[in-house]
């Protein structure tokens, strides 16, 4: 379950602070203007606000503001457009379909881009039924932007003075995510789960994490003016650090389950996992509490269990029993946990007070750790062509919302085209996958709105209580539409539906009206998504070949920083990022060409396979850098450098022969060249004259790197091969 789903840590969620921040501006607003004017102006106004408040997420305030101005602009525009053109159907048609392109040729922006492009067409929607004189439309377009203006300067007030507790909220949400990422591998000690679909799971989180990590960088790593937002640099940084330790203890799960299948040690080893999760828990729970978190949790009598278990296993070697590996991947186990430990301890004496110094942060250029957005009017034209899938998405909704006025001008009822044309802007989006979820969310959750509405204005239709459940439905709007969608086409239908009640209390067919409305335009959507439709297969072959790109880079960078080129780590960090990111696109393009028809999707097994050995590259860097930091003492440098020098050359020629698709098949034999043996047999030979208790774990992971790295070649000659 969603952290900000849980009593105990939602109202401490930036998502219970954003509905509230959201409601009390609208209601303040709309309230205010009441003293000064009628409802129909009040209601204008209100609506302005709302357009604005659609885009007031946790952003840095100099973006927030940038995002929001641009919403006024942008909304006031379209709403003295339509409204102008309003008496002229002719003219108010073709202007809606062309709005309607325009706003969804914004999407080539990002997902930042999303709400400015359903504001637009919400009050696109929302204007197109009044008839104006020009004299009203500019009065109209006036009130509308007081409105707007009026949220803007209200919200950019509130987040400024929470500034500080929206970064806390957002890290506390990465936390919480890090956490639900641990108990998922805490399953793979667990036999009843079937490590393949474990492996599977634990990919598709990584994309969410990836996520939550990036609005915790874009918040917090852009400035630092004081010592508690030191505090939330430190607890970031030691995050990002805990999350490379939890990487680096992946093992091979089924050979330890064979090893120790008799063995109570995999329940413990599932315990210290479950317990670690708590614990990082705990630090999210008391940041979202403006709060230093201290240990509560105790980890003794598991690692005494594992400390037996050890030496039981050396006393069966002893009596001639055959158990060097269990005893050598348990002890590995052992020492990772024994890390991660120490690493979350670090993680609560982050949290309690400013450090003096802060290596990582100290005279840095954050911009390659941030999302870097420019907002030019060259990208939507270079994107203006057919084989552009936002130029597609875009012909889609105006062929739909055109599809959808017919229909509404057709119907023999008093139909209302706006709400239809609603529904379809609502429910169409860019993917399939995304259309599907959506319209499956908007259908159940207008009927139990619509439900709701029934109930409350048959038994409780009182204006107190009518009041009270439009001030809870505009809380619950804001805070859900991220979170759970359905809950939040719950709370919009009643909301929307009172607003109406209240205005025409003589219309009996209000709720059924609305209702047939809404699945009218939930078929138009159905329909045209398959129109013009961009299938995420297409899209395989350049983000494989991104992550191969990242890959490279990645994998100069980690050997750098392994051998000590480096004076810091920075560069390393840079490339991890960068390929955690790219990794996680393409797990979301594969969760999604999942949710889309059987014939449209390809190559799902080598893709899922692909993710995973790239996967495994980086947990086995990060297990190197793990061994190296624990045998730092004795550390034999010359020939591990030269040793890690070898690795890295055969890494990045296979990592070369994948991207180069003109290249000789590569396959195991590319490690077993003349060259390739008598360069690892010089290695293994200067690794023989030096007494060095690290070489078998340095031996070992290295071959696994390779090998993995191998495999990543056949997997993306596999999906090049299905979708072309």
């Amino acid at each position: 379950m969603h952290y900000a789903l849980n009593l105990r840590t939602f109202f401490y969620s930036h998502y219970f602070y954003l509905g509230l921040r959201f409601a009390a501006g609208l209601v303040g607003v709309t309230l205010f203007t009441l003293q000064f004017a009628g409802m129909a102006t009040a209601m204008t106004v209100c609506i302005g606000a709302l357009c604005t408040a659609l885009m007031d997420m946790p952003s840095p305030l100099r973006h927030k503001f940038n995002e929001m101005s641009a919403s006024v602009l942008l909304c006031g525009a379209v709403t003295l457009l339509i409204s102008l053109c309003a008496p002229y159907h002719t003219l108010l048609m073709t202007m809606l379909v062309v709005i309607s392109f325009g706003a969804c040729m914004m999407v080539v922006y990002g997902r930042k881009s999303m709400p400015l492009q359903l504001a637009t067409l919400f009050i696109m929607t929302m204007s197109m039924e009044h008839s104006m004189t020009v004299r009203e439309s500019f009065v109209h377009t006036g009130l509308f932007t007081l409105g707007a203006v009026a949220y803007l300067a209200y919200a950019m007030g509130i987040s400024w003075i929470l500034r500080h507790r929206i970064k806390q909220q957002v890290l506390a949400e990465a936390l919480f995510e890090l956490a639900a990422y641990i108990d998922i591998k805490a399953d793979f000690y667990d036999t009843r789960y079937n490590l393949t679909e474990q492996f599977n799971k634990l990919i598709r989180h990584q994309s969410l994490l990836a996520d939550r990590q990036q609005a915790s960088r874009d918040l917090i790593l852009r400035s630092h003016n004081n010592a508690k937002d030191a505090i939330v640099v430190q607890v970031h940084v030691c995050m990002l650090d805990l999350y490379e330790l939890i990487l680096s203890t992946h093992t091979d799960y089924a050979q330890l389950r064979v090893h120790l299948v008799d063995s109570p040690v995999l329940k413990t080893l599932y315990d210290l996992a479950y317990k670690a999760a708590r614990d990082i828990e705990s630090v999210a729970y008391d940041v979202t509490r403006k709060k230093a978190s201290y240990p509560e949790i105790t980890y003794g009598p598991e690692l005494d269990a594992i400390e037996a278990e050890l030496a039981a296993i050396q006393q069966r070697i002893a009596e001639g029993k055959p158990q060097q590996e269990a005893l050598a991947v348990l002890r590995a186990q052992r020492n990772k946990i024994r890390a991660i430990i120490k690493m979350i301890g670090e993680l609560h004496q982050a949290s309690q007070k400013a450090y003096d110094t802060m290596p990582f942060w100290a005279d840095a250029d954050m911009g390659p750790f941030l999302s870097q957005q420019k907002y030019e009017f060259r990208m939507i034209l270079s994107h203006l062509r057919m084989d552009s899938p936002i130029f597609r998405f875009s012909l889609r909704v105006a062929m739909a919302i055109s599809a959808g006025l017919l229909i509404g001008a057709w119907l023999p009822y008093a139909a209302h085209s706006y709400w239809i044309v609603l529904t379809i802007v609502i429910i169409l989006k860019p993917s399939f996958s995304m259309t599907k979820q959506r319209r499956r969310d908007r259908i159940v959750g207008t009927v139990i709105g619509c439900f709701i509405t029934a109930l409350i204005l048959k038994f409780l239709n009182y204006p107190s209580f009518i009041l009270g459940a439009l001030v809870l439905s505009t809380v619950a709007m804001p805070t859900f539409v991220y979170l759970r969608y359905r809950y939040a086409a719950v709370a919009v239908s009643v909301m929307i539906l009172l607003q109406m009640y209240l205005l025409t209390p003589g219309n009996e067919n209000l709720i059924m009206e609305r209702l047939i409305d809404t699945i009218v335009g939930a078929v138009v959507a159905t329909a045209f998504s398959f129109v013009l439709a961009s299938w995420e297969y297409q899209t395989l072959p350049r983000l494989v070949r991104g992550v191969l790109d990242v890959n490279l880079r990645y994998m100069q960078a980690s050997f750098d920083l392994l051998q000590g080129k480096g004076k810091d780590d920075f560069a390393y960090r840079i490339e991890r990022k960068r390929l955690m990111d790219s990794l996680a696109a393409l797990s979301s393009a594969l969760v999604r060409m999942l949710d889309e028809p059987s014939s449209k999707q390809r190559a799902v097994e080598d893709i899922n396979l692909f993710i995973v050995q790239n996967y495994l590259l980086m947990a086995h860097v990060a297990a190197l850098r793990a061994i190296l930091r624990r045998h730092v003492k004795e550390l034999p440098a010359e020939p591990v450098n030269a040793m890690l020098a070898e690795s890295h050359d055969q890494v990045v020629q296979i990592l070369e022969h994948a991207l180069d698709p003109h290249a000789a098949e590569a396959s195991d034999d590319a490690l077993m060249s003349p060259s390739t043996l008598h360069a690892q047999e010089a290695a293994a030979a200067a690794a023989a004259q030096v007494s060095w208790s690290g070489w078998p774990l340095v031996q070992r992971r290295i071959r696994l790197l390779q090998a993995d790295a191998v495999k990543i070649i056949v997997h993306s000659e596999a999906i090049v091969r299905d979708v072309t």
